[in-house]
């Protein structure tokens, strides 16, 4: 179990929640923390306009 807000954590929501396993042709793992942050955010706003 990943820690609250660390990489792995990121890792693991994005790849659980919303499939992803790779942006822009680069395996999630290889990004640092701040940028998966914002790219689950950006995914969790998207999913909440979509369903609206």
């Amino acid at each position: 179990m990943a820690h609250l807000g660390s990489k792995g954590w990121y890792v693991q929501k994005l790849k659980e929640e919303f499939q992803v396993s790779r942006i822009d042709g680069k395996k999630l793992e290889t990004y640092r923390a701040h940028v998966l942050h914002n790219y689950l955010y950006k995914e969790l706003e998207y999913k909440d306009k979509s369903s609206s």
